[in-house]
């Protein structure tokens, strides 16, 4: 697996990661086997970095990834949680329970600290209380020595421009904005995080099953005209003998300045496969076909959160 370094942080980061979200049981019932051998099998591939969040099942997938990491060398994984969103419409990012949120995701995870810590999706409060409030108390446990490196998650690019404007961050997590038909995260967010040196997480290069030959979710909240190209790509895909989903993982991990794209699975035949797709050639011609059908529907997305976060 392909290492790149993010950002400013030093952290040799593989370019396509494990995320943890499934082992929440966010999708289906997952047995403690299931959990298990997903992370194994990840870590067996070289997705060494593995991503988390006390909302995934509501605690459930840090406690699952835990008892999975028992016993296993500190030094052969990277470990990144969240905190701030506990439920659909729970948040709380208050300085307190920034505290109180560390401490808990460490005991779940059986760690004495986080190489990474993420304010998870800040687009649904007051962005100014992340840059007052949030961010100070998540300094607070860095140099308390419980985590390494702080960042923000979101999906508006608005929100990362705003919180950059007037705060430093190590790093940063955006989701299905660096995917087949989605290139926000590069085209109006890559210059500024290179400039200030912030490390590049991107996470959901399946775009929330859109970019699979799965059925699409009801939840799904992309406009009708993008499910409809993205079911035309995945045909087009089939006729050439490939898969939507190869050609999708394949094209987020490529560019060499997003340091890791995030995948996430409680399925351990997925990650084996995801891990064999990273390292095979992408198929240009495909590649090529495949973003001309999503051309008249690039970068159209939903809103998220608070409406003048977006």
């Amino acid at each position: 697996m392909e290492h790149r370094i993010l950002g400013k942080t030093g952290l040799s980061v593989p370019s396509l990661s494990f995320g943890a979200s499934s082992l929440g049981q966010e999708f289906r019932n997952v047995t403690l086997e299931e959990a298990t051998r997903s992370v194994h099998v990840a870590l067996e591939h070289g997705l060494n970095l593995i991503d988390t969040s006390p909302f995934y099942g509501r605690g459930m997938s840090e406690v699952l990834l835990g008892v999975a990491l028992k016993g296993l060398p500190r030094e052969k994984y990277t470990l990144c949680s969240k905190l701030g969103r506990y439920d659909l419409n729970h948040f709380d990012f208050s300085f307190k329970r920034v505290l109180e949120s560390v401490d808990v995701s460490l005991h779940r995870l059986g760690t004495d600290h986080l190489d990474i810590i993420l304010a998870h999706d800040i687009e649904f409060v007051d962005v100014n209380q992340i840059i007052e409030e949030t961010l100070p108390a998540m300094r607070k446990v860095q140099q308390q020595g419980k985590v390494r490196f702080i960042g923000i998650s979101g999906y508006p690019m608005k929100v990362f421009r705003q919180v950059l404007e007037k705060e430093e961050v190590d790093c940063i997590l955006s989701y299905n904005q660096y995917t087949l038909q989605n290139t926000r995260l590069l085209d109006e967010l890559l210059p500024l995080l290179q400039r200030k040196k912030v490390g590049v997480m991107n996470a959901g290069p399946f775009s929330a099953r859109l970019l699979t030959n799965a059925p699409l979710p009801a939840w799904l909240k992309e406009p009708e005209e993008v499910k409809a190209a993205a079911r035309r790509a995945a045909a087009l895909c089939e006729q050439r003998g490939s898969d939507i989903a190869k050609l999708a993982l394949q094209f987020s991990i490529s560019h060499p300045d997003i340091a890791t794209t995030v995948a996430g699975s409680a399925n351990p035949v997925n990650i084996a496969n995801w891990a064999k797709w990273a390292a095979e050639p992408i198929d240009e011609a495909l590649l090529r076909d495949v973003r001309a059908i999503f051309a008249p529907v690039q970068n159209l997305g939903h809103l998220e959160g608070r409406l003048e976060n977006n």
